[in-house]
C-alpha cells in the first residue's frame, strides 16, 4: 500500500550531486522505493530501495528541506522542496518505521493474538537486561582483543586481530540498535505519560488525547511480536540497495563526510550548543533507584576528609569526568526516540543520570570568564573601536573553556530560587585584603574591588530562564544576562536554541555592548555524543556605532572543518567591516584587518584558564548550587549512578510539591537577585551602575 508517493533530490555519489528521483513509500512493505521517473515506476523498473524496519530520521535544524535515513549501515541524504514536503515525508516514514519495527503489517488494526499472552514491563526490561548483558560481552572481547594487539604480533596475527574487531564492532552497532527498538516497544506499550486504554475507551478529542504519548502518532499495541520481528515480506530486498554501479550513499560509519545541500540551494548548517542544559527540564525523573553508601573502601582518598566524611567540594574541584560506559548503560538514545519525534520539544522529555556533567547548569554561565582580564581589559583601552575588538576577542575566547570530557554530557537543569555565586583574582593585578575594605554591597559581598564577582540566579521555570551577573568594581565594568533554551529533536542530533542576551556596561565611558549567544547541538548520539557550536550572533554598541555579526559554522555534509567561527567588525555607518576574524573558537583565529594586514586574532590553547573560587560548602546557603546538588555530583564521581539519580529524584520531588503548594496557595515565585526588565529581560537589583557616585564613578 503506498501511502505516499511523489519527487525527491537524491545525493548519488555516482553522479557527485543532487539527482531528481521519483518516490514511493510502501507502508505494509517498509519500503521506500525510488525511481528515475515517474514513468519508470509505472513501468516497474525500480531504481534502489531502502527499507525502513529499523531505520533512524535525521534532519539538520539550520535547513528546511534535506533530511536523511540511517539503516543498514548506510545513510542515505534526500532534499525535499521546501519545509512543508519535507514534514510531510517525514512524518509519513516515522508512521512506517514505527509499525515496522514491532512487525506489524496492518498497524491500524488493534486486535491481539488471543492465544498469546500480554507482554508486561518485567518481560521488556528482561530483555533489555541481556540485551546489555550481550552488549558489554562484546564489549569487553573488543577490549581483550585490543590488549592483545599491543602486544608483539607478526603482521598476519594482527592483521586477523583487526579483521576480528572490525566485524565485532558492527555486531556491537546492531545490539545497541536492538537496545534502542526494545526501548521504543517498551514506552509505546507502557507509554512514559501514563498508561494505556483500548481506543474505543479513549475520548478522541484533542484534550483527551496526549499527543506526547506514543499512542498519540501510532494506533497500535506491542504484544511478543515486539521481540520478533517477521521475515521479509514479499518482494522485500534483505537489505537496502541501488542499481548505480557505485553506491549512492554513505557508511552510516563511515570517517568520510556525507555531501553537503550547498551544491544545490541550501547552506547546510549544522548547529550545536554548548548549553546542552534544558534537554529534559523539569520532568527528567528516571523514578527510584537503589541507594547506597557514598562511602566505600574504594571511594579514591582524595575526596575523605580526616575525620573519615566525604569532601564534597573536593568531588566539586576535580577536574576529571567520569566517563560512564554507554554501552554497559544501554543507550543514551533509546531514552530519547522512545518518547518523541523528529521536530519535537524536548522540554518534557527523560534523560539518564548518568550523562549529566557534575555541575549546575548556573555554574556553568561562569565559564564565560574563564578569563577574567581579557573581560576587565575592555574598559583599560583608550579608544571605542580598541574596545570594540577588545569586547570580541574575549566573547571568542570565552567558549572552550567548558569542561572536557570524550562524551558530550549536560548540566544539572537549576532549581527555581537556585543561586551559584564565586570569583575570580585577576592576573597582573596586586590583592591587598588586609587594607582594602570588600564591596559589601556586591554580588559576593566578601570580595574586595580588584577581584571579579560573579551571581546567577534561576528565576524561572516555566520557560527555564537563568540570570547571571558579572562586574569588576575598580575596572568599573559589569556584566548582565539573561538565557533560557528550546530545545529539538533532530533524530540524530540534538538541537538547543538559546534564547536572550547579555550587555556589557563599560561604565566610565557609559558604552553598553549587548551580545546574544550561539545555538547548540549534540551530534552524533547514535554513538559517541560531541558538541558544536552554531549559527549567527550580534555585538552592537548604539552610543559609538560599532557592531560585529559572528558565525558559528559547524561542519558542512562534507568537507570542511569542526567548530570554525566567522567573524566581521565594523565601524559606525560602514558597510565593509575593517576587521575579519576566522579560525576554531577553539583553537585558533586569524585577524585580517582591512589594510591588509594579518596576524594572530587568540589562540586559546596556549591561554591560561583563571580557576574560579567558590565558596566552601559548609559555608554555603541551601540554595546555592554546589549544596542543593552535592549528593547527586558525589553519585556521579564515585560511580554510584543509583545514589545520583535518587538525590536527583529527591531534588526535583521537592520542586514540584512546593509549586504545587504555591498553586494552592494563590502565590508567586519572588526572586530575590533579579528582577524583570520588560517582557522578557531581567536585571540584577543592584547593578555597579547604580551604587556608584555619578560624579565620580566611585
Amino acid at each position: 500500500m503506498a501511502v505516499m508517493e511523489g519527487s525527491l533530490s537524491k545525493w548519488t555519489n555516482l553522479m557527485k550531486g543532487w539527482q531528481y528521483r521519483w518516490f514511493v513509500l510502501d507502508d505494509n512493505a517498509g519500503l521506500l522505493s525510488y525511481y528515475t521517473s515517474r514513468e519508470k515506476m509505472m513501468r516497474g523498473v525500480r531504481r534502489g530501495c531502502v527499507r525502513l524496519k529499523g531505520a533512524v530520521i535525521g534532519i539538520d535544524d539550520g535547513d528546511d528541506s534535506t533530511f536523511t535515513i540511517t539503516v543498514d549501515s548506510k545513510t542515505f541524504h534526500f532534499q525535499a522542496r521546501d519545509g512543508d514536503e519535507r514534514e510531510k515525508w517525514i512524518r509519513c516514514l516515522e508512521d512506517t518505521i514505527m509499525r515496522h519495527a514491532y512487525g506489524y503489517k496492518n498497524p491500524s488494526s488493534l486486535r491481539l493474538d488471543s492465544m498469546r499472552p500480554s507482554v508486561t514491563m518485567q518481560d521488556f526490561d528482561k530483555k533489555l537486561a541481556e540485551s546489555d548483558g550481550y552488549l558489554q560481552i562484546l564489549i569487553n572481547q573488543i577490549k581483550t582483543i585490543e590488549l592483545k594487539m599491543e602486544s608483539d604480533l607478526d603482521a598476519e596475527e594482527k592483521a586477523k586481530c583487526e579483521n576480528i574487531i572490525s566485524h565485532t564492532n558492527n555486531l556491537l552497532e546492531q545490539v545497541k540498535h536492538t537496545i534502542v527498538l526494545l526501548q521504543i516497544a517498551k514506552n509505546t506499550a507502557y507509554p512514559v505519560n501514563g498508561t494505556y486504554q483500548p481506543m474505543d475507551k479513549i475520548d478522541s478529542s484533542p484534550n483527551q488525547l496526549d499527543h506526547n504519548s506514543p499512542l498519540a502518532s501510532t494506533s497500535m499495541v506491542v504484544s511478543d511480536a515486539a521481540f520478533a520481528l517477521p521475515p521479509s515480506s514479499i518482494g522485500v530486498p534483505e537489505t537496502s540497495y541501488s542499481t548505480s554501479e557505485e553506491e549512492d550513499f554513505y557508511d552510516a560509519h563511515d570517517s568520510s563526510d556525507p555531501p553537503s545541500p550547498t551544491v544545490m540551494k541550501h547552506s547546510f548548517s549544522q548547529n550545536m550548543n554548548a548549553s546542552f542544559d534544558a534537554a529534559d527540564n523539569e520532568h527528567d525523573d528516571e523514578g527510584e533507584a537503589d541507594g547506597g553508601p557514598m562511602l566505600n573502601p574504594n571511594s579514591p582518598p582524595t575526596y575523605v576528609k580526616s575525620d573519615g566524611s566525604l569532601d564534597y567540594d573536593a568531588l566539586y574541584e576535580d577536574p576529571e569526568e567520569t566517563n560512564i560506559s554507554m554501552e554497559s548503560q544501554g543507550s543514551v538514545v533509546s531514552h530519547l526516540l522512545s518518547q518523541v519525534k523528529i521536530g519535537m520539544d524536548l522540554t518534557k522529555v527523560a534523560l539518564p543520570t548518568f550523562i549529566l556533567e557534575r555541575r549546575s547548569l548556573l555554574e556553568m554561565y561562569a565559564d564565560y570568564f574563564a578569563h577574567p582580564d581579557m573581560f576587565v581589559r575592555i574598559s583599560d583601552l583608550p579608544t571605542e573601536k580598541e574596545r570594540m575588538v577588545q569586547v570580541v576577542q574575549w566573547y571568542l575566547c570565552s567558549y572552550h573553556a567548558g569542561r572536557k570530557s570524550s562524551v558530550a554530557k549536560k548540566p544539572y537543569n537549576p532549581i527555581l530560587g537556585e543561586v551559584f555565586q564565586c570569583f575570580w583574582d585577576i592576573p597582573g593585578i596586586d590583592i591587598d585584603s588586609g587594607e582594602t575594605e570588600p564591596v559589601k554591597d556586591g554580588p559576593v559581598p566578601w570580595c574586595n574591588p580588584s577581584q571579579l564577582t560573579f551571581v546567577a540566579e534561576q528565576v524561572s521555570h516555566h520557560p527555564p530562564i537563568s540570570a547571571f551577573y558579572a562586574e569588576h568594581y575598580d575596572k568599573q565594568i559589569s556584566f548582565n544576562a539573561h538565557v533560557w533554551t528550546k530545545s529539538k529533536f533532530l533524530g540524530l542530533s540534538i538541537g538547543v536554541h538559546n534564547v536572550g542576551c547579555g550587555v556589557i556596561n563599560v561604565i566610565k565611558y557609559d558604552e553598553q555592548y549587548i551580545v546574544t549567544f550561539p545555538n547548540g547541538y549534540g551530534r552524533s548520539i547514535l554513538t559517541v555524543p560531541w558538541i558544536e557550536l552554531g549559527g549567527s550572533v550580534s555585538i552592537t554598541c548604539e552610543k559609538t556605532g560599532y557592531r560585529a555579526t559572528i558565525e558559528f559554522l559547524t561542519k558542512p555534509f562534507y568537507g570542511g572543518k569542526k567548530h570554525r567561527v566567522l567573524g566581521e567588525v565594523y565601524a559606525p555607518n560602514e558597510k565593509k567591516s575593517f576587521l575579519t576574524v576566522t579560525g576554531e573558537w577553539n583553537g585558533v583565529m586569524q585577524a585580517k584587518w582591512a589594510d591588509g594586514r594579518t596576524d594572530q586574532f587568540a589562540n586559546v590553547n596556549s591561554l591560561s584558564i583563571i580557576k574560579k573560587n567558590v565558596r566552601p560548602i559548609e559555608f554555603q546557603n541551601e540554595n546555592e548550587s554546589r549544596k542543593l546538588w552535592k549528593e547527586v555530583t558525589a553519585g556521579l564521581r564515585l560511580n554510584n549512578v543509583s545514589h545520583a539519580s535518587d538525590a536527583k529524584y529527591n531534588l526535583e520531588q521537592k520542586q514540584r510539591q512546593e509549586a504545587q503548594q504555591r498553586k494552592e496557595s494563590g502565590l508567586e515565585w519572588e526572586t530575590k537577585l533579579f528582577q524583570r526588565d520588560g517582557d522578557d529581560g531581567w536585571l540584577y537589583v543592584n547593578p555597579l551602575s547604580k551604587r556608584l557616585d555619578p560624579y565620580t564613578n566611585r
